[in-house]
């Protein structure tokens, strides 16, 4: 005789026997909440996979090390694209805010809406090396940003991610203070990762 196995339990079926769900936030909502002051004025919160993350309070190291990369790009900027610091992006239902992206265009194509994408996006890490290296690793990897830069705190070296899946960048290389990096959105420059990581 055959046995008979229970059917496995969908989500579906989670939902009907009263199971808590969680709830995905999207921008329109996201936005929507802001409008109406759900928020502290004073908050800075990112939209990464329907959830909303604070971002903590900048330290001291972090500030200097956002700012001396900042410098590096705006003095090379170009008029093929423009250097943008903690502003945000929008990725389809997610909307991160990076510490520093390269975006293409000029600074007034975005007037109206976020840029959708961007050649290279540079986080800084200290308390948050854990979520960038994966969420935050993940999601512009599944956007297709070409080019994604750790500058992380606790080690002291820049972390370059590249080769963009939807499973993940599929290279990661680490450079230390004393190393040479190439951006790939201008491959004949060459910067020193000391000038900005010290």
């Amino acid at each position: 005789m055959p046995v008979l196995k229970p059917r496995p339990k969908t989500s579906a079926d989670a939902a009907r026997a009263g199971a808590p769900q969680r709830y995905r936030f999207t921008p329109d909502v996201f936005h929507r909440l802001g409008a109406l002051g759900v928020f502290p004025a004073d908050a800075r919160l990112e939209l990464i996979e329907g959830d909303i993350y604070t971002m903590p309070p900048e330290e001291p190291d972090h500030a200097t090390t956002r700012l001396r990369a900042t410098r590096q790009f705006a003095r090379r900027e170009s008029s093929r694209w423009h250097v943008r610091m903690e502003a945000p992006l929008q990725l389809g239902d997610n909307e991160p805010i990076p510490d520093i992206s390269i975006v293409e265009g000029d600074l007034d194509d975005y007037a109206h809406a976020h840029p959708t994408s961007a050649l290279l996006v540079i986080e800084i890490a200290d308390t948050s090396v854990e979520h960038d290296q994966t969420r935050k690793a993940r999601l512009y990897a599944q956007a297709g940003i070409p080019e994604y830069w750790i500058v992380n705190l606790e080690t002291r070296r820049l972390e370059v991610y590249r080769d963009p899946t939807p499973q993940g960048y599929q290279t990661v290389q680490h450079y230390t203070a004393d190393e040479t990096v190439r951006p790939l959105c201008e491959p004949e420059w060459e910067i020193r990762v000391g000038d900005f990581l010290r």
